[in-house]
């Protein structure tokens, strides 16, 4: 999985930029939605830094995980290579995370472990990102389409996770079938949705918990802070729900990272609350380049620099051996 992977990476990255980038000219070219467009530049350094925030709130949380799990790892490298799944990160349900499967593996974290720390992330992402929504759902009378999609979502896993007797099967029938790669797949996600039990205790959920709360809390608030920069007058608590809503329609999209649709929903919301259309494009667009878009980039520096690293580690290495 070495260079090809990292240039896909940078591939997706470019793909997904250019895509995003003619949507947005497409659609502005007979509303002139963008016109204001440069009173973000003033903001969007502070909104990175508060995503930045929020990323190290949830290592926290996964590197609290893994080591209650008994893997050690090194804070620093941890961190760039949990980092590194945001390369992957607008994919459906952000599954394309699991490329720190590859950078964790060497320091002790078998592939089980990280997809169970992985499946146990998002249900508290899930959760969390509920009860933040909670004001604006009701607000618009969409808070049972939310519960339910919530509780579908983490019904499925509990299932999962209960019996992964059937995932088993699943890869013991892929075996038979010469489907290797894919029986392999099958029970590495078998073994990690049971291993999350083993962070069944009262403390693992607190803190899962309280560092997703943070975490997001913090992803809210710079909303609340472009609102208000964007002088939208509108209410704190109202305005640090809407975007956890827009996160949800985003994720039950599946579109990969909700591109589009958290946007569009998220002026919708606006909209309902007296926005203009050009003034709720601009804070939509505004937040998803400080969050999805910055952590895209992010990740795909972070992949980049521990590639490098391995490169030169081995290299360093091989001259050792020929040296003796």
């Amino acid at each position: 999985m070495p260079e090809l992977r990292v240039g896909r990476a940078v591939i997706t990255f470019w793909l997904l930029t250019l895509a995003y980038v003619g949507l947005l000219l497409w659609v502005d070219r007979s509303k002139g939605l963008l016109s204001g467009f440069e009173r973000l530049y003033a903001m969007l350094p502070f909104l990175m830094f508060i995503s930045l925030a929020s990323y190290l709130a949830r290592y926290a949380r996964w590197h609290w995980l893994l080591a209650r799990a008994g893997a050690n790892i090194r804070p620093l490298r941890g961190f760039a290579a949990y980092l590194s799944g945001f390369a992957f990160t607008a994919t459906p349900g952000k599954v394309g995370e699991l490329l720190r499967i590859r950078y964790f593996q060497p320091m002790g974290a078998p592939p089980e472990l990280v997809l169970s720390a992985f499946v146990y992330e998002r249900l508290f992402d899930l959760i969390v990102v509920l009860c933040l929504a909670g004001i604006a759902a009701a607000n618009f009378g969409v808070f049972p389409v939310v519960l339910a999609f919530v509780v579908i979502v983490l019904a499925i896993v509990f299932l999962l996770t209960k019996y992964p007797s059937h995932l088993l099967r699943l890869s013991t029938y892929l075996e038979r079938r010469q489907m290797r790669r894919l029986a392999r797949l099958a029970e590495i996600f078998a073994h990690g949705f049971a291993h999350t039990r083993v962070w069944l205790t009262p403390l693992d959920l607190l803190v899962s918990l309280v560092a997703g709360l943070v975490a997001w809390g913090l992803t809210a608030y710079a909303f609340v802070l472009l609102l208000e920069h964007l002088a939208l007058g509108m209410p704190k608590l109202l305005a640090f729900s809407l975007y956890p809503v827009a996160m949800l329609a985003g994720a039950a999209s599946m579109m990969p990272g909700g591109i589009g649709s958290t946007e569009a929903v998220l002026v919708i919301l606006l909209a309902g609350l007296g926005v203009s259309l050009a003034n709720g494009t601009i804070a939509a667009i505004g937040i998803r380049l400080a969050t999805l878009w910055f952590a895209t980039l992010v990740g795909l520096l972070s992949m980049l620099a521990l590639e490098w690293a391995t490169k030169s580690g081995t290299a360093a290495s091989s001259r050792r051996d020929k040296s003796r």
